[in-house]
């Protein structure tokens, strides 16, 4: 017996709702038709990865930064309309930009 039997010994005259309303697909961030530039450096020994290139407003930019450093499990900043992460994830920033509708383009190595 599973749990709608058992609901429906317990409430026989319940008739289940079927969920009819589609969800509008709102994207969570402001989408533009350039690339966003994803570049690797080494600064004072250690690796960073920046994205540049984004010209939405600057809340959305922050709200992409938090994402991704939340997606990622890492730290990073956003400054002078760049996103700094700490570390090298130019692969898992690029797939995750791609499943969010942007457009990337990568520099360097």
């Amino acid at each position: 017996m599973d749990l709608k039997d058992q609901l429906k010994n317990l409430f026989p005259d319940h008739v289940p709702e079927e969920n009819t309303e589609k969800e509008s697909e709102k994207p969570d961030y402001w989408l533009q038709d350039d690339p966003i530039i994803c570049k690797y450096e080494k600064r004072k020994g250690k690796p960073i990865t920046i994205l540049e290139g984004y010209n939405g407003a600057d809340s959305d930019f922050k709200k992409l930064a938090k994402d991704l450093k939340t997606f990622l499990g890492v730290g990073g900043s956003f400054k002078n309309e760049s996103i700094i992460i700490q570390g090298d994830y130019r692969d898992k920033i690029m797939v995750f930009l791609k499943d969010h509708g942007f457009s990337v383009k990568r520099v360097g190595g």
